[in-house]
Parts: C-alpha cells; sequence; structure tokens
C-alpha cells in the first residue's frame, strides 16, 4: 500500500470533517517533525541550516539580504543563521566589492560535507511537496487556509519563522 493510502486509511470515513481535517494536519506536521529530526541526526545541522546552506552552495557570494530572501525569512533571523554556521565553520564571509559593509557568503569543505551527508530535499518536505502541486490545488490550499487563520486569529507575522524554528 502506498503512503498515500495508508494516510487516507487512518483517517476514518465515518469521523467528523473537522477530526478527518485534524488528522491530516497531525500528519503533515509529523512528516515535517520527522524530516527535522533525520536532517539532524544524519547531516549534524538543522533543517534551517540546512536550506541555508544549500542555497550558499548554489550560489557562492550571495548575500545576507538574498539569503534572507531565498529563504523567505527575516533578515535578523538569516543573520543569526549564519552565524552559528561561521561559528561550526561551515560558511566563511568576506567583505567584496566597493561596499565593504555587505558580506558575501561562501560555503567551507565541511558545509561541503554536511551536504554531501544531508538527506533530501535541502528546502524541507513541506516546501518541496507545495511546490510540487498544480496552481489550481495551491490556490485552494491558499484560500482555504486563509479562512482557518482568520478563524484562529492567528499573528500573520509568525508567517517567515521557520518550520524548524517553531
Amino acid at each position: 500500500m502506498s503512503s498515500s493510502s495508508e494516510s487516507n486509511a487512518a483517517i476514518e470515513p465515518s469521523l467528523a470533517p473537522s477530526t478527518r481535517v485534524l488528522r491530516q494536519f497531525r500528519v503533515v506536521f509529523n512528516s515535517v517533525k520527522t524530516h527535522f529530526r533525520q536532517v539532524e541526526r544524519e547531516a549534524g545541522v538543522g533543517g534551517a541550516q540546512l536550506w541555508a546552506l544549500s542555497v550558499i552552495d548554489r550560489r557562492p557570494g550571495i548575500g545576507v539580504t538574498e539569503l534572507a530572501r531565498e529563504l523567505d525569512i527575516h533578515q535578523s533571523t538569516a543573520s543569526n543563521l549564519i552565524k552559528s554556521l561561521v561559528e561550526r565553520r561551515l560558511v566563511a564571509t568576506s567583505r567584496e566589492g566597493t561596499d565593504r559593509r555587505s558580506v558575501s557568503l561562501r560555503i567551507q569543505p565541511a558545509g561541503a560535507d554536511v551536504l554531501r551527508s544531508a538527506p533530501l530535499p535541502f528546502a524541507g518536505v513541506l516546501p518541496d511537496a507545495l511546490s510540487a502541486l498544480d496552481a489550481e490545488t495551491l490556490a485552494r490550499l491558499e484560500q482555504d487556509l486563509s479562512k482557518l487563520i482568520a478563524l484562529l486569529e492567528a499573528d500573520e507575522s509568525s508567517a517567515n519563522v521557520l518550520l524548524s524554528q517553531m
């Protein structure tokens, strides 16, 4: 049986729709948590650090502002990620170009080793799965989740907080 069939089997049709959806959220969250644990175990870094490393590896010389934009996080969060990666000697910073205030990021050999040992996808299972969905499905999800967020009266400023930091 495929994993999606198993997931659907665990969500009994006789249950109330709100209970079935709650169980679906649990499946999603547990999948994300499981991936983060696997990343930590196999690569020795957190999910957010791994994603940042992969972006820096793909875009040598990227700045902190660009990294924050690529990860869709606040610049201070990106700075904290970089600080820990630099302290672990996985990433190096340098000041290049005419604007000596801007910092360029480059992966170090130890960072490349981490990427080689890490499970895919580097960005995480949820961003990867969402990027595989068609536009119509994403539009429905966005609309429906907006309704749920409104009912929760949730603080939407948390939208730029990485899942691995929740």
